[in-house]
Protein backbone atom coordinates (compact mmCIF):
# COMPACT_ATOMS: atom_id res chain seq x y z
CA UNK A 1 0.00 0.00 0.00
CA UNK A 2 0.88 3.40 -0.20
CA UNK A 3 2.21 5.29 2.09
CA UNK A 4 -0.07 8.15 1.13
CA UNK A 5 -2.69 5.80 1.16
CA UNK A 6 -1.82 4.72 4.82
CA UNK A 7 -1.55 8.12 6.01
CA UNK A 8 -4.94 9.01 4.88
CA UNK A 9 -6.05 5.55 6.66
CA UNK A 10 -4.39 6.82 9.95
CA UNK A 11 -6.04 10.62 9.77
CA UNK A 12 -9.67 8.37 9.11
CA UNK A 13 -9.03 6.49 12.15
CA UNK A 14 -7.75 9.14 14.45
CA UNK A 15 -11.05 11.29 13.38
CA UNK A 16 -13.26 8.32 14.13
CA UNK A 17 -12.03 6.63 16.94
CA UNK A 18 -9.86 7.22 20.58
CA UNK A 19 -6.41 5.83 19.74
CA UNK A 20 -3.68 6.10 22.43
CA UNK A 21 -0.65 4.34 21.08
CA UNK A 22 1.20 3.75 18.23
CA UNK A 23 0.59 0.02 18.68
CA UNK A 24 -3.15 0.19 18.85
CA UNK A 25 -3.20 2.60 15.53
CA UNK A 26 -0.99 0.40 13.91
CA UNK A 27 -3.78 -2.71 14.63
CA UNK A 28 -6.72 -0.47 13.69
CA UNK A 29 -4.50 -0.40 10.35
CA UNK A 30 -4.08 -3.90 9.95
CA UNK A 31 -7.42 -4.80 10.78
CA UNK A 32 -8.44 -2.59 8.05
CA UNK A 33 -6.18 -4.71 5.48
CA UNK A 34 -3.57 -1.53 5.55
CA UNK A 35 0.14 -3.55 6.96
CA UNK A 36 1.92 -1.19 8.61
CA UNK A 37 5.23 -1.71 11.13
CA UNK A 38 5.76 0.86 14.54
CA UNK A 39 8.09 2.47 12.45
CA UNK A 40 6.28 3.35 9.40
CA UNK A 41 3.35 4.64 11.95
CA UNK A 42 5.66 6.56 14.22
CA UNK A 43 7.11 8.39 10.96
CA UNK A 44 3.72 8.92 9.23
CA UNK A 45 2.12 10.24 12.79
CA UNK A 46 5.33 13.16 12.84
CA UNK A 47 4.77 13.54 9.21
CA UNK A 48 1.23 14.62 9.17
CA UNK A 49 1.33 16.61 12.52
CA UNK A 50 -0.32 14.58 14.37
CA UNK A 51 -0.52 15.09 18.46
CA UNK A 52 -1.25 13.64 21.22
CA UNK A 53 -3.84 15.35 23.40
CA UNK A 54 -5.61 13.76 26.85
CA UNK A 55 -3.79 10.59 25.80
CA UNK A 56 -5.21 10.32 22.44
CA UNK A 57 -3.72 11.00 18.78
CA UNK A 58 -5.61 13.91 17.33
CA UNK A 59 -4.93 16.68 14.64
CA UNK A 60 -3.43 19.56 15.78
CA UNK A 61 -5.72 23.00 15.76
CA UNK A 62 -6.62 26.45 16.81
CA UNK A 63 -9.76 27.63 17.73
CA UNK A 64 -11.74 28.66 14.98
CA UNK A 65 -9.09 26.77 12.62
CA UNK A 66 -11.87 26.36 9.56
CA UNK A 67 -9.42 25.95 7.23
CA UNK A 68 -7.56 22.35 9.12
CA UNK A 69 -3.96 24.41 8.96
CA UNK A 70 -4.03 26.12 6.16
CA UNK A 71 -3.17 29.68 5.98
CA UNK A 72 -2.50 31.06 2.70
CA UNK A 73 -2.41 30.33 -1.26
CA UNK A 74 0.25 32.63 -3.22
CA UNK A 75 1.28 31.93 -7.24
CA UNK A 76 4.48 31.13 -8.16
CA UNK A 77 5.14 31.54 -11.96
CA UNK A 78 2.44 30.44 -14.09
CA UNK A 79 3.07 26.62 -13.35
CA UNK A 80 2.95 26.55 -9.18
CA UNK A 81 0.65 27.58 -6.49
CA UNK A 82 2.39 27.94 -2.87
CA UNK A 83 0.53 26.95 0.08
CA UNK A 84 1.45 28.02 3.31
CA UNK A 85 0.40 25.90 6.19
CA UNK A 86 0.56 25.92 10.49
CA UNK A 87 4.00 24.23 11.41
CA UNK A 88 3.79 20.58 11.08
CA UNK A 89 0.22 20.61 9.11
CA UNK A 90 1.91 21.15 5.49
CA UNK A 91 1.47 17.24 4.72
CA UNK A 92 -1.51 17.00 6.53
CA UNK A 93 -3.30 19.23 4.35
CA UNK A 94 -1.26 17.93 1.29
CA UNK A 95 -2.98 14.86 1.62
CA UNK A 96 -6.26 15.87 2.08
CA UNK A 97 -5.42 18.03 -1.50
CA UNK A 98 -3.91 14.89 -3.43
CA UNK A 99 -7.08 12.84 -1.49
CA UNK A 100 -9.61 15.43 -3.63
CA UNK A 101 -8.22 14.27 -6.99
CA UNK A 102 -8.09 18.31 -8.45
CA UNK A 103 -7.76 17.34 -12.04
CA UNK A 104 -5.67 21.00 -12.25
CA UNK A 105 -3.53 20.00 -10.32
CA UNK A 106 -0.58 17.54 -11.57
CA UNK A 107 0.82 16.87 -7.84
CA UNK A 108 2.16 18.20 -4.52
CA UNK A 109 5.52 18.44 -2.54
CA UNK A 110 5.07 18.68 1.29
CA UNK A 111 7.42 20.18 4.16
CA UNK A 112 6.99 21.16 7.24
CA UNK A 113 4.81 24.29 6.82
CA UNK A 114 4.68 25.00 2.91
CA UNK A 115 3.51 22.95 0.11
CA UNK A 116 4.07 23.13 -3.92
CA UNK A 117 1.61 22.62 -6.14
CA UNK A 118 2.03 21.94 -9.29
CA UNK A 119 -0.31 23.01 -12.48
CA UNK A 120 -0.09 22.66 -16.38
CA UNK A 121 -0.63 25.85 -16.90
CA UNK A 122 -2.02 29.28 -15.96
CA UNK A 123 -5.38 28.93 -15.91
CA UNK A 124 -5.40 25.37 -14.23
CA UNK A 125 -3.39 27.87 -11.45
CA UNK A 126 -6.27 30.16 -10.87
CA UNK A 127 -9.17 26.70 -11.24
CA UNK A 128 -6.59 25.05 -8.47
CA UNK A 129 -6.50 27.50 -6.30
CA UNK A 130 -10.10 28.08 -5.99
CA UNK A 131 -11.16 24.50 -5.66
CA UNK A 132 -8.47 24.48 -2.90
CA UNK A 133 -10.37 27.26 -0.92
CA UNK A 134 -13.48 25.41 -1.22
CA UNK A 135 -12.77 22.12 0.28
CA UNK A 136 -10.97 23.94 3.50
CA UNK A 137 -13.61 25.82 3.82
Amino acid sequence: MLKRQRQKKILNLIRAKRIGTQEALRAHLERSGVPATQSSVSRDLEELGVIKHHGAYALPHTNGDATRGLLSLDVAGEVLVVARCLPGRASSVAVEIDDAAIAEIVGTLAGEDTIFIAVPDQKAQRVAMKKIWELFG
